[in-house]
């Protein structure tokens, strides 16, 4: 049975519509053209290459998962990483600026990274957008949760058209093993990097898949507890 989680897995389809009149083509790329084409990668090592590769430093990355397993930590150590390559905002709607967070950050080290790492304290999608277009902006925004944000999914269609340049990072609940939510699966589905966590394991699940399968271990004794259970 094909994986739940896989792009193989999932057609979101759409009502095709003819072009205005009047509107511009984009030109139509060769075989050449796209071979020779250059990408702004994040050059991973260690253990995030081994799980991720080098995936491209802009678009839509996606992590989801159940309470209790990890979710919160992963998502600040990947920041804590990221912040080796560029600046990162990370937009708190669920918890805010509340003790548990410091502790949360505390946790990971992330003085470690000093200013490369911003807290916004519940701002709004449309206020983190004003952000997003400022000269000398982070260039990576994480929204969590993608539940509190109450995006549709015609609404990140258009957000993610405006902000190409940037890379997004959406943090979603789970319902079972899927995203909690209709737009939160097909967004989801459009993800670039998108990241299941369970059994304090992250897990990718396409497109970008490094040389271990694509696995990341947060937590060594709780996901050997986790996945060794007999």
């Amino acid at each position: 049975m094909a994986d739940a989680y896989t792009d193989s897995a999932a057609t979101i389809t759409e009502e095709a519509t003819s072009p205005p009149i009047g509107h511009q083509l984009k030109r139509a790329l060769s075989v050449t053209d796209l071979l020779n084409k250059k990408y702004k990668l994040f050059e991973f090592d260690g253990e995030w290459y081994e799980a991720f590769g080098q995936p491209e430093a802009r678009g839509i990355w996606f992590v989801w998962g159940n309470s209790g397993n990890g979710k919160t930590t992963f998502v600040l150590m990947l920041i804590k990483y990221l912040a080796g390559f560029a600046r990162v905002a990370y937009n708190s709607l669920e918890e805010g600026a509340t003790h548990t967070m410091q502790e949360a950050f505390l946790r990971v080290g992330m003085e470690e990274v000093g200013r490369m790492v911003v807290l916004l304290d519940g701002e709004p999608l449309a206020d983190m957008e004003k952000r997003m277009q400022r000269s000398k902006s982070p260039d990576v925004y994480v929204v969590d949760s993608l539940q509190y944000a109450g995006m549709t999914y015609a609404e990140y269609k258009a957000f993610k058209e405006r902000n190409r340049d940037k890379l997004v990072i959406f943090i979603s609940h789970a319902d079972g093993k899927l995203p909690e939510g209709r737009s939160a699966k097909k967004i989801m589905y459009d993800a670039g990097l998108k990241i299941w966590i369970e059994g304090y394991r992250a897990l990718s699940k396409g497109r970008y898949i490094g040389p271990n399968g694509g696995t990341f271990t947060i937590w060594e004794e709780g996901a050997d507890k986790y996945w060794n259970k007999t």
